[in-house]
């Protein structure tokens, strides 16, 4: 028989343990630091603000393959007339949160949580055309920009206008790779269009999609020929990177937090600095988002809550990662020391982000872009 004593302490242990104890399942797509950043960092965090419960993080692999293996998951579930289905919580990449929306995959919960008021980039709203508005989080927002050699660039320039004037009086200097080999060049391309295509920006990033746009846009390919035969072309994202920290071009198109890595690591000069040009260059968030059936759904948002919180945000994706956050950044800001701040918003503003960053144009617009350079620009 129990004594009092054994009881009560019996009790006490079981009044710390939730009745709904679970297992939160965390499929993401992209690269393992995805999933490390969930099993180290943020499902312990979850684990201590919500005990009992665990959180088990799922990578499906880098790139779109990652997220098109979550969407065929879904479907599987959804074919198969499953009841509760075996994921809680995804990341995505932008491109397949529409179609998971109009798939009537995903539930409509940001209205749910606190922390879906601080979100106010459109990406969160609008997927390459489609309406995800309350379907999606964002947990970061990657962002492409031109980085550049003080040294060898005096004036940095702040438009593509400026950037073509720049190039003719410093041939070869300035490096990208055109669209092999790493996504930093297809939103210079992109930002291209944008900028001579003679399309709006707006309608070329939402739609709808109308074939007589492609055809405005012979000039700004004969142009961007012309640029390239005066550029340097590099092997890829790093490949740019690294002719950068050489000294071998003086100004290329880069994606931040890789930039900034580089230079955390000691791979670039600490001096080079970056700018974002108008009318702007494609940047992508990757998105949070809950299954229709879900089985811990009231877990998932709060796990989601958390992971979007100012603090999360600034401490897990700011300072790990280099990483713009998924919330508008005031609300970032007071949980960051000033050196961190700096760091990512000095030579790009929050205020430079929300007039420049772009998202990738739709997919059958993206498509016809790239098939354009090819057919009439690539050398």
């Amino acid at each position: 028989m129990k004594t009092f004593l054994q009881a009560t302490a019996l009790a006490l242990v079981l009044g710390t343990v939730p009745a709904t104890a679970a297992e939160l399942t965390v499929v993401t797509a992209g690269d393992q630091n995805m999933v490390d950043y969930i099993n180290e960092y943020l499902g312990p965090l979850f684990e201590k603000e919500y005990p009992g419960n665990t959180v088990r993080a799922v990578g499906t692999g880098p790139g779109d393959a990652g997220s098109q293996k979550i969407t065929e998951r879904f479907e599987a579930q959804a074919k198969a007339g499953s009841e509760k289905w075996d994921t809680d919580v995804a990341v995505v990449h932008e491109k397949f949160a529409g179609p998971m929306v109009q798939a009537g995959y995903l539930e409509a919960y940001r209205p749910n949580i606190e922390t879906g008021k601080l979100v106010t980039r459109a990406n969160a709203d609008m997927a390459l055309g489609t309406n995800v508005s309350g379907y999606v989080m964002p947990m970061f927002n990657s962002q492409t920009a031109l980085a550049y050699n003080p040294a060898l660039v005096a004036n940095p320039p702040k438009s593509y206008e400026e950037l073509v004037a720049w190039a003719k009086e410093h041939p070869k200097q300035f490096g990208y790779n055109g669209i092999k080999g790493g996504a930093s060049g297809v939103s210079f391309v992109m930002g291209w269009i944008y900028a001579f295509g003679g399309s709006d920006a707006n309608k070329l990033m939402n739609g709808p999609f109308e074939e007589a746009e492609t055809k405005k846009w012979d000039g700004a390919f004969a142009s961007l020929k012309d640029f390239t035969q005066n550029a340097t072309l590099t092997p890829g994202n790093a490949g740019t990177l690294d002719l950068l920290s050489r000294g071998e071009i003086a100004i290329g198109p880069v994606w931040v937090d890789m930039f900034y890595s580089w230079q955390a690591d000691g791979r670039m000069p600490p001096e080079i600095k970056l700018v974002l040009p108008a009318p702007g260059m494609p940047g992508q968030p990757m998105h949070y988002v809950i299954p229709a059936k879900a089985a811990n759904k009231d877990l998932a948002e709060k796990f989601v809550a958390l992971a979007t919180s100012p603090k999360v945000q600034g401490e897990g994706i700011v300072k790990r990662f280099n990483w713009y956050p998924g919330i508008d950044a005031k609300y970032v800001q007071p949980e960051l020391d000033e050196a961190s701040w700096n760091k990512l918003f000095t030579d790009i503003s929050p205020e430079d982000l929300a007039t420049n960053g772009k998202t990738f144009p739709i997919a059958p617009y993206n498509n016809a872009i790239l098939e354009a350079y090819e057919r009439q620009a690539a050398n």
